[in-house]
């Protein structure tokens, strides 16, 4: 049975899932933002300060807040998608949005209107924030590494290996047991991957075939007599072989195992983990580092290519290569390809490709004393990364000052420019009540100063604004904005919710409105 809850009764749900995930995540904010503790079903509980995966965490047992909850959380979690970095910033934003929005709504003004007004002071401010941008010297990019981190040693880890690899899909975070934090580089090239059958691995961490051959096949593997040529000359001469397909037929899996566990055979069987045309692309990528050619003989859309080195582990392989003619032209085609794309995911993962046939990968090894502190500090790393990556196009004044500027500098007087007026102050404040500083006083200083000065909440002292290292990449101030306010606009524009009534919840449904 469907259940509607509109008007006054919405609008207090709203609120209620407004206040109970922006509360909740809010406190995290800034260099002396708090940690939330985190129970989970399926792991141990952990301790965290990191926006996006507090605000995942946070359910109600109410069926209309938690189906809001949902909706709110996006504003995060596209943030998180985006650039890694101002989770929480978004959500103190749109909290703030929503609730001052909902005053001139509820004295009568029209939502569709203010939020068509809101959007267009948006555009205003971002423009402005084009303007007010920084160039992004190495210097500032470390320091917002260190930033992002909260962390010295945490955030000079996450500098360097961008710095050598150009880009942060070409990183692998892995928990270690040592309590260091170190990173490796390697020339390569890596994938995803996931092994037939875990026999391969023979409870080693990783296998490491020297002189292999690669026999790539774009299908499932069915029948072993079409490759058994193949094998027979790998036996023959004493050489590797490692098989990538689509799947494989189980007994397949059951007598290429049998070969292997008896020391006959030398072989892997794995599948690459992307799917469409990110999985056709991995293939050329492989096939460009190997060299692999069409078999003369009768196997259906395989090809077979050799390496001088594979390493495989439990869920990623990588090709060590030597740079060549052909893939250094393939290189050049896969940069012409990333200026044609206009899909951010699609450009994402050419850029990660292009990094890792110039560059090669890096591996950071992170550890602590517990679990616990491992799992915090991996997401400080990756926050840190987020960070780098996204300073690449800008920087500017952190601390919430920017924003705050920003809300002295909007003209007009309609409902949406000062709607926008308060809620640009919003994160400055929540820095400064974090810390346990009057913000009220601080930013009484700051005006006066014309915002030639800030307060640095880590060191407890005031710095000159325009050499301070107190700063935010532009992409991560910019996506908050837009994020906030598309789910603000979207919640203020909502004036009904459609929600299902189960058994356990009959109580808290029958409350609503039926229509």
């Amino acid at each position: 049975m469907k259940k509607v809850i509109s008007g006054e009764k919405l609008q207090n749900k709203v609120k209620e899932s407004i206040e109970l995930l922006c509360g909740t995540v809010k406190g995290t904010l800034g260099p002396k933002g708090n940690n939330v503790i985190i129970d989970h079903s399926s792991f141990s509980p952990f301790i965290t300060n990191d926006g996006v995966t507090i605000a995942k965490n946070i359910e109600s047992d109410d069926e209309a807040v938690g189906a809001i909850l949902e909706i709110v959380k996006e504003a995060s979690i596209k943030t998180n998608e985006e650039v890694g970095d101002g989770t929480t910033s978004t959500l103190v934003l749109l909290e703030n949005l929503y609730k001052e929005s909902l005053e001139y709504i509820n004295g009568g003004m029209n939502p569709i209107l203010l939020k068509k007004e809101l959007d267009k002071t948006l555009n205003r401010i971002l423009e402005h924030l084009q303007k007010e941008k920084l160039p992004p010297t190495k210097e500032k990019i470390l320091h917002i590494a260190k930033i992002a981190a909260n962390d010295e040693e945490l955030g000079a880890v996450a500098y360097k290996a961008f710095q050598k690899v150009k880009n942060k899909n070409a990183i692998t975070i892995t928990e270690t047991k040592e309590n260091k934090t170190e990173v490796h580089f390697k020339k390569g090239y890596a994938f995803a991957s996931t092994l037939a059958s875990p026999y391969f691995l023979n409870d080693s961490p990783k296998l490491s075939f020297k002189d292999a051959f690669v026999l790539l096949i774009k299908d499932t593997l069915t029948d072993i007599e079409t490759i058994s040529f193949i094998l027979n000359d790998v036996m023959k001469n004493k050489k590797s072989v490692v098989i990538i397909a689509r799947d494989y037929e189980e007994y397949v899996v059951q007598e290429i195992t049998s070969l292997c566990l008896n020391d006959n055979l030398n072989a892997c069987l794995i599948k690459t983990n992307e799917y469409g045309l990110q999985e056709q692309a991995v293939e050329k990528d492989i096939e460009t580092i190997t060299g692999a050619k069409k078999i003369e003989k009768n196997i259906l859309n395989a090809k077979l290519g050799f390496v001088s080195n594979i390493i495989i582990e439990k869920e990623k392989v990588r090709i060590d290569f030597t740079s060549n003619e052909i893939i250094k032209k393939y290189i050049v085609n896969l940069k012409k390809e990333s200026k044609e794309t206009k899909e951010e995911f699609e450009l994402e993962f050419i850029q990660k490709r292009i990094a890792m046939f110039t560059y090669g990968i890096a591996e950071i090894l992170i550890g602590a004393p517990t679990k616990t502190e491992c799992q915090e500090r991996k997401m400080r790393l990756e926050d840190a990364l987020c960070a780098v990556s996204a300073s690449s196009s800008g920087i500017l004044i952190g601390g919430g000052l920017s924003l705050l500027q920003m809300a002295s500098q909007i003209k007009g007087t309609t409902e949406a420019t000062k709607i926008w007026k308060k809620a640009l102050t919003k994160p400055f404040e929540q820095i400064l009540i974090n810390a346990g500083l009057d913000y009220k006083r601080i930013k009484e200083q700051i005006e006066k100063k014309e915002y030639k000065v800030l307060y640095n909440v880590s060191k407890n002292e005031w710095e000159d604004s325009q050499n301070t290292y107190v700063i935010d990449p532009l992409l991560v101030v910019y996506n908050s904005l837009i994020n906030a306010s598309s789910i603000a606009g979207m919640l203020l524009t909502t004036t009904s919710l459609i929600i299902n009534e189960h058994a356990n919840n009959v109580q808290k449904v029958s409350d609503y409105t039926e229509l």
